[in-house]
């Protein structure tokens, strides 16, 4: 399958607005190169786990927001509004910077494996440590190691959102557990959640690549008479409640579940969300409240938060 990279040269200020743009035309993530983020610069070369310099475009000074498009008989069309809303970014006291879209094509087989040099295996919680189905590792006592291949799903588990649903699973899943693991992605969270000890696992992704790979990555992990994956929204697809729910998201998303989450956990059971920015923190912990959710914890790392609420409040559903 080919896919078109849709590239935009543009400035700091201005990588959500882009970014936005992006998502508006059915991009499903974005790939953000900033080297004059504060947080990238603050950091120390010895804080990267990888980085290969040579993937930056080092010959432009302001900030890189790419894309990824299926090609398809509109495609001319979604680029050239890509361009006209890029153009209308000054509109909102946004400076766009060059305001330059550029596309490449890339062919699925390259961009699923060209990165794989660059993943290997890391430890991401207390116990849990992710290990590339390419990669040997010798796990210490007490580690619980995860193979995983993440293909052309999200979800390789390095990523700050990731992680802290990782170190929340540790806490909260327990061996008579059920956990619901909405856009499951690549399977790592219902995969950890069923080597952690619960006892059921039901995993749900709107992607038919997600639902293919994380299916994958739960039969090489042995896990399958746990976790079962299935195609769909939560709300369509699964019955039942569970006593941990997990969902690795965007913050509007969950916003949207907030309204009928109580409805899919058991009275205290737990809900861990996360993807969430940082600005978005204060609205997401709100919606959960309104419907009957205590707020336990808020993780952060880096620009990310993890809000973790509890099925409290007025609200008893069994």
């Amino acid at each position: 399958m080919k896919w078109i990279e849709v590239k935009i040269k543009t400035t700091t200020e201005a990588v959500e607005a882009v970014a936005n743009i992006l998502y508006e035309v059915g991009v499903g993530g974005v790939v953000i190169e900033d080297p004059n983020d504060p947080i990238f610069k603050e950091k120390d070369a010895g804080d990267w786990d990888y980085l290969d310099e040579s993937l930056l475009d080092n010959s432009y000074e302001g900030a890189i927001v790419k894309g990824y498009l299926p090609e398809s008989e509109d495609l001319i069309d979604i680029i050239e509004l890509i361009k006209q809303n890029v153009e209308k970014i000054p509109q909102y006291n946004l400076d766009k910077g060059l305001g330059e879209v550029t596309t490449t094509e890339v062919y699925e087989e390259d961009w699923a494996n060209a990165w794989k040099k660059y993943y290997k295996p890391k430890k991401i919680g207390e116990k849990i440590v992710v290990k590339p189905s390419w990669e040997s590792y010798e796990a210490a006592e007490g580690e619980i190691v995860l193979e995983l291949d993440p293909g052309m799903a999200f979800g390789t588990g390095t990523h700050e959102t990731t992680m802290m649903c990782v170190q929340n699973l540790e806490k909260y899943v327990r061996p008579e557990s059920t956990v619901f693991d909405i856009g499951c992605g690549s399977g790592i969270l219902s995969i950890a959640a069923a080597k952690l000890g619960a006892k059921k696992v039901i995993g749900v992704d709107l992607d038919e690549v997600a639902v293919q790979v994380s299916r994958k990555n739960v039969l090489d992990n042995g896990v399958e008479h746990i976790v079962d994956i299935r195609k769909g929204n939560l709300m369509e697809v699964i019955e039942g409640k569970a006593d941990v729910v997990v969902a690795n998201i965007i913050a509007d998303v969950i916003i949207a579940l907030a309204l009928e989450i109580n409805q899919f956990i058991k009275y205290d059971g737990i809900f861990i969300a996360s993807g969430i920015i940082l600005d978005k923190v204060d609205e997401v912990s709100t919606a959960l409240k309104e419907n009957g959710l205590d707020i336990v914890e808020i993780a952060k790392m880096g620009e990310w938060a993890a809000v973790v609420s509890s099925l409290k409040g007025d609200i008893k559903n069994e």
